[in-house]
């Protein structure tokens, strides 16, 4: 057992009770906050969005493997 000595400290039982506390406010968080409604159309859902830019082929360029 632990005895404190003029210093206030924190125990691993009251660390992890705290821990726990803090984790359940962060979940809890989420849910207070009002759900949005999508502004997409069913026609932009379905656009292609794949564009080739110059560091898109880079990539494909630099990770070819061998024939």
């Amino acid at each position: 057992m632990m005895h404190a000595t003029g210093k206030t400290s924190l125990g691993r039982r009251q660390f992890l009770r705290a821990l726990g506390a803090g984790a359940a406010v962060a979940a809890a968080s989420p849910l207070a906050l009002e759900a949005k409604a999508d502004s997409e159309t069913n026609d932009e859902k379905r656009k292609s969005r794949y564009m080739e830019s110059d560091h898109v082929k880079a990539y494909y360029r630099v990770n070819r493997y061998p024939s």
